[in-house]
């Protein structure tokens, strides 16, 4: 139940822990994704201007004097609001939080395809100027796979329109996306589409299958296969590989990724995190198993974490452990150790 004189919604991005959050949307119009529940359980709504500024109003009684630089708009598609409405909310906003520098919202490519250029540049205008796209893959045959409803080349055409009309741009990625079927795939092309925007940041997830998720059903029929920790660390090398011409921040930024150092902006610290990713893939097997259930467990952050013994002492019992029931199923433990973070 929530306590406050506002709406808020389930989820943000990582980066705005301390945001203002205005819940304009309810849910998510599409909810078809396969990797996503998220909003399975949340019939999609778009609430009424007033309403918005209702809360907008009864937020700023709220926190008083708390000053706010930054405001997330939730929930999943901000962008379905007529755009004169969505510019309208947008001044409400920031004269009710006159210290506001950042308004961010998801941004989807299917909605914002249909935006012109200058309805675009209203909005960022008007004060949206930071989205978090979730691109997810590159690859046709990856989006058709996990249902994303949206092709390569729209996600291509929406980054760079929005990013055109002055948007900050962050584009998330999910590593292991297209399993073993179509993992080079997924890298070589999501690369692609990436160096055609060039956007502000990339940010990459690790899959983690959820109960209830599509891919869930797909995994148990045999259409999707998953992929190794090594094999999903060789996948996210050839996506760092073929990026090229772009001046983006990289980041593995979120729990769930195995080696959080691998990030910096391209193209200066490229051959830095390629370092990085060839460390961990010349590790002694027995070295690479422990050091990834270490991190799988919050044990290490960091791959020199491994010269500490008093570290590398609990994540060695955690292990003997871990193989006394489970042998010979590490790939399996990591899975699911995954699948409770994301």
């Amino acid at each position: 139940m929530n306590p406050l004189p506002f709406e808020l919604g389930p989820i943000r991005p990582v980066d705005e822990a301390e945001s203002l959050l205005i819940r304009t949307t309810r849910g998510c119009p599409w909810n078809r994704c396969e990797f996503c529940v998220n909003y399975k359980d949340m019939k999609f709504s778009m609430r009424p201007l007033e309403e918005i500024k209702h809360d907008i109003a009864a937020a700023a009684q709220y926190y008083g004097d708390r000053t706010f630089e930054t405001c997330f708009l939730q929930d999943g598609d901000s962008f379905l609001m007529k755009t004169a409405e969505l510019v309208e909310l947008l001044t409400f906003l920031k004269q009710a939080f006159p210290g506001l520098k950042r308004i961010s919202s998801y941004g989807r490519a299917q909605t914002m395809i249909r935006k012109s250029d200058r309805e675009m540049q209203a909005i960022c205008q008007a004060g949206l100027n930071k989205l978090y796209c979730g691109m997810e893959s590159g690859s046709d045959k990856v989006l058709k796979k996990v249902n994303k409803g949206v092709t390569a080349a729209d996600i291509s055409t929406s980054g760079r329109r929005a990013k055109d009309a002055g948007m900050s741009i962050s584009e998330f990625i999910i590593l292991g996306l297209g399993g073993q079927e179509l993992w080079e795939e997924h890298a070589r092309e999501t690369a692609g589409v990436l160096n055609e925007i060039n956007p502000h940041f990339i940010r990459v997830l690790t899959i983690g299958i959820k109960p209830g998720s599509g891919l869930l059903r797909q995994m148990e029929t045999g259409k999707y296969t998953l992929q190794t920790e090594k094999n999903i660390i060789e996948e996210q090398r050839l996506l760092i590989e073929n990026l090229n011409g772009i001046t983006s921040h990289y980041a593995n930024h979120h729990a769930v990724d195995l080696l959080m150092e691998v990030r910096g902006r391209f193209p200066g610290d490229k051959p830095h995190m390629l370092n990085i990713i060839d460390r961990y893939l010349s590790l002694p097997e027995e070295d690479r198993i422990h050091f990834t259930l270490g991190k799988r467990l919050g044990i290490y952050q960091r791959l020199d974490e491994m010269n500490s013994a008093h570290l590398r002492k609990q994540v060695a019992a955690q292990l003997l452990k871990i193989r006394a029931s489970y042998p010979d199923r590490m790939d399996e433990v990591f899975h699911y150790l995954r699948a409770r973070i994301v």
